[in-house]
């Protein structure tokens, strides 16, 4: 199961990676959602195999998942892949410059069931792919009205 979107920020792409590379700040806000978080590479800058251990409930279960950055071009693409004992999947940003001050950020998601019970899971979810679509798409279009606003507001 594939989710894409894509939105145009009005902000440079420096700016715009900046935010969406931004892995200490997705940790914490991970962390203050309830999910454990912990890095699995020791790395000091941002770059091809930084890995997390994620752990959450869900639906009243334990989770957990490892999530690896497996391509990194630093101001234009980040390719994530997760694995769990029960789904995979894989992550793309893309950013492009469209002007000096307006930049493309465009998403894909895919959803790789492992074992029955997650692709029946997958199979109900695809049933409701349009709601959930239209979910997807208003997070990233409030996330890119944020990136802007925080672009805007350094600006003065």
């Amino acid at each position: 199961m594939i989710f894409t979107t894509k939105e145009d920020i009005e902000a440079p792409l420096e700016h715009v990676f900046g935010v969406v590379s931004d892995f200490d700040r997705f940790e914490r806000l991970a962390l203050r959602r309830g999910a454990e978080v912990s890095r699995m590479d020791r790395l000091q800058q941002p770059g091809l195999g930084m890995m997390w251990h994620i752990a959450f409930q869900m639906r009243g279960k334990r989770r957990e998942i490892q999530i690896e950055l497996t391509e990194y071009d630093p101001s234009t693409r980040m390719v994530f892949e997760s694995r769990s004992p029960n789904i995979g999947g894989h992550m793309i940003v893309d950013l492009v410059a469209l002007s000096r001050l307006r930049t493309r950020l465009g998403l894909e998601i895919e959803l790789k069931p492992l074992t029955l019970s997650t692709r029946l899971l997958v199979q109900s979810m695809k049933l409701a792919k349009g709601s959930l679509n239209k979910r997807f798409k208003v997070r990233v279009a409030e996330y890119a009205k944020a990136t802007e606003d925080n672009y805007k507001s350094r600006m003065g």
